[in-house]
């Protein structure tokens, strides 16, 4: 665990829900214990761990769409999937309770922001083409507008999807990219009927 650091730590008794019934709690500790936020800087992943001596009796990594529930004014329980149950957390104040919860909402936003992150790295390196979309338009801009200027000379009828032929660029100019085009044209185009 080296590269992964503590970030928060309280103490609860741990308890698990009885893989069996699914209802009952059955104690995992005998007594409070630490439980603990890591965050795995290299995984970019955040977990929450629990020793009782050397077993681990939490390993469980936050996942966006995991949630905490607070189901009396000392008690907190969450589902893990991968671990497949659910774990639950008495803590010996209200304040210890909240606190645990607040930390809980912090990890689930940093873990979907870094699943955010790494799906846009995935779609970037995946379409190569798109990350340098000024390279694409700027030669194409002066023909285009040459020949609408020919095509349309008094340049009335100016439309966006005269300026580009192609809809994936005229999707990736940007609102300012297409009102200067427009100005541009109509000024080409009045040169061009004069």
């Amino acid at each position: 665990m080296g590269r992964e650091q503590p970030i928060y730590s309280t103490r609860a008794h741990v308890f698990q829900i009885d893989p069996n019934t699914k209802k009952n709690w059955m104690p995992t500790s005998k007594h409070a214990v630490t439980v603990s936020y890591f965050y795995d800087s290299t995984r970019n992943v955040y977990r929450i761990i629990s020793l009782d001596g050397s077993k681990a009796i939490i390993n469980s990594t936050i996942t966006p769409n995991m949630s905490f529930t607070k189901t009396s004014q000392k008690f907190g329980q969450w589902a893990d999937s991968r671990a497949n149950t659910v774990y639950g957390l008495g803590f010996s104040s209200e304040h210890h309770l909240a606190k645990f919860a607040d930390k809980f909402a912090e990890c689930k936003e940093a873990a979907r922001l870094a699943k955010e992150k790494s799906l846009e790295k995935m779609e970037l390196a995946s379409s190569p083409s798109q990350e340098s979309p000024a390279d694409i338009h700027s030669p194409l801009t002066p023909p285009v507008t040459s020949d609408l200027c020919r095509v349309n000379g008094t340049g009335d009828d100016v439309t966006l999807s005269d300026v580009s032929p192609n809809s994936e660029l005229q999707s990736d100019l940007s609102p300012t990219t297409q009102s200067l085009g427009h100005r541009d044209m109509f000024k080409a185009c009045q040169v061009c009927s004069l």
